[in-house]
């Protein structure tokens, strides 16, 4: 089961869930927001502590 990770949407604002492939290492993709269907770029990365971080950026701040 993937780890689902709350984030902001860059563009309305509003919070929804991702989910993201941790087995995959850093990675970057889009998804669009499930709230106003615009492109956000996701950046997935690991910490020193083996923690995912993840960063919702639009197209442009990419």
């Amino acid at each position: 089961m993937l780890p689902g990770v709350d984030i902001q949407c860059p563009y309305c604002g509003e919070s929804i869930t991702v989910f993201v492939d941790d087995s995959a290492g850093e990675q970057r993709y889009i998804e669009d927001c499930q709230v106003c269907c615009r492109p956000i770029v996701i950046d997935v990365g690991i910490d020193a502590d083996g923690d995912l971080t993840v960063r919702a950026t639009t197209e442009n701040d990419a």
